[in-house]
């Protein structure tokens, strides 16, 4: 989506929650088909408009915004998680649960965002590296420890971009000196994901 998500493609307060139960099931299916467990602790979700409208909806009813103006600050904001053509854009989550895991693992896996990689083929023909998003990179000061959510972005090159509909392996893997870990895509997960590359803009309905 290359202009993004507008305020007109937000509901209001009222009007959102009389559909957000259903919306959110939707939402809750459409994730499940772009989530990527790579090992035992990191997880990629594949954002697309529908993702980040639902995450703009779900702000607006937290603080109760109700302002167009403060809905496109909002915008501005989440926006900048959409792919363009040609790119996959994931929110990669290090699942950590207790404080000793925390301790462990956050100095540890310093780097992980530009770590991860699409791998195509079997023999792997084609790499795709991970590249963290710039504002995010940008706001991350701390060289000594990581943070435990990151936004990537992976540029698919032309020729590689059939590669994620035309049936053959492909797999998102984690190379790191402290964390290695790689997860064939299955079918639908793949399919999604193609849809991103090619562009794919409509919004599920609303209501």
């Amino acid at each position: 989506m290359a202009t993004g998500l507008r305020v007109e493609n937000i509901l209001d307060l009222r009007a959102y929650e009389r559909v957000r139960d259903e919306y959110r099931r939707r939402i809750i299916e459409l994730k499940r088909r772009r989530r990527v467990s790579i090992g035992p602790i990191l997880t990629a979700v594949f954002e697309c408009a529908d993702t980040v409208r639902f995450q703009v909806q779900e702000m607006a009813r937290a603080e109760r915004i109700a302002s167009d103006e403060g809905i496109q600050q909002e915008l501005d904001v989440y926006n900048r998680l959409l792919p363009a053509a040609g790119e996959l854009s994931a929110t990669l989550f290090v699942e950590l649960t207790t404080e000793d895991e925390l301790r462990h693992w956050l100095p540890r896996l310093v780097g992980i965002e530009r770590s991860l990689a699409f791998e195509l083929g079997d023999p792997v023909e084609t790499i795709v590296p991970s590249l963290p998003e710039t504002t995010h990179a940008e706001a991350l000061t701390r060289e000594t420890v990581t943070a435990a959510v990151h936004y990537v972005r992976f540029a698919v090159p032309t020729d590689a971009r059939a590669g994620f509909s035309n049936g053959q392996p492909v797999a998102l893997a984690a190379h790191h000196p402290e964390y290695e870990a790689r997860t064939v895509l299955p079918s639908e997960v793949r399919e999604e994901l193609a849809g991103d590359i090619g562009g794919r803009t409509t919004l599920l309905a609303l209501g």
